[in-house]
């Protein structure tokens, strides 16, 4: 899947900053952070008070601008993962500043399927805009969880709030994870996607295979789409199968055009 992103689970990635710090366990092997730090050499990684946050310019801003272009007129909608190098809803003053320069764009690009990820679940609902009502239609809402203890913690806070797709990204998994009572059909509100991945990269911990079996099991038995994206291993996209099968499914997209009824459907100008 990936067209400007080596991220097999959507089509672009979009970083509104470069920048965080660790807030749990899933967070301690990094790959944003390594790759800031060790092969760009910014000092980004660290408490608010204490390190900044790196920020673009008008041309990278203005790249979603043509992907929605890109997709209307091959009258397919286009996934955009935002931020894979940051946390979006993090409490710094720059991820804030930089945050009220998406939604705008966000209405802007109706074609293109806005993927929130965040591990900050006590900030989703002051971070979200004014006018997010029952969600905007192109955006899927997730978090990040890496074992029952997170996911018990994240997902409450994330189904509590309303949005086309709540999803959740089971990365780097260290430690099984029950996810029936989040998938069950006879809530009000449940999951609606599930990533599973083991981690990757120097140092990486090793999964047991049987979370990402009931991770499955559970979707399968919910009827929501699970994507397997990688075991654990030394590097990234090695062993994607799931007992001898690719299993990579997605939720339906978002309706087309139901945001024309919010400001700001033309094209925003630079900033």
């Amino acid at each position: 899947m990936g067209v400007s992103t080596a991220i097999a689970w959507t089509n672009h990635t979009f970083n509104i900053a470069w920048g965080c710090f660790k807030v749990s366990p899933g967070c301690k092997n990094c790959y944003a952070d390594t790759f800031a730090t060790n092969r760009v050499g910014l000092k980004i990684w660290g408490p608010p008070a204490t390190s900044d946050r790196r920020t673009f310019g008008p041309k990278h801003w203005n790249d979603p601008v043509r992907w929605n272009r890109e997709a209307e007129k091959a009258q397919v909608p286009a996934m955009v993962f935002s931020s894979s190098m940051c946390d979006i809803f993090e409490d710094h003053p720059t991820i804030t500043q930089e945050l009220a320069k998406l939604w705008p764009l966000v209405r802007a690009t109706p074609w293109l399927d806005w993927q929130l990820l965040t591990k900050r679940h006590d900030r989703i609902v002051q971070s979200l805009p004014a006018d997010w009502g029952n969600g905007y239609p192109n955006v899927w809402l997730g978090v990040s969880v890496e074992d029952q203890e997170y996911a018990d913690l994240r997902i409450p806070s994330l189904l509590a709030v309303p949005a086309h797709v709540h999803f959740i990204s089971y990365e780097p998994a260290l430690g099984p994870v029950d996810l029936l009572p989040y998938v069950d059909p006879s809530r009000d509100r449940r999951l609606e996607w599930v990533i599973y991945g083991g981690e990757s990269g120097p140092g990486y911990r090793k999964e047991d295979k049987q979370w990402a079996r009931d991770a499955h099991a559970a979707c399968a038995w919910a009827g929501i789409p699970f994507f397997h994206k990688q075991s654990s291993a030394p590097r990234t996209e090695m062993g994607i199968e799931l007992d001898g099968k690719i299993v990579r499914e997605f939720p339906t997209s978002a309706p087309r055009f139901k945001l024309a009824t919010l400001a700001g459907m033309q094209p925003p100008a630079p900033w």
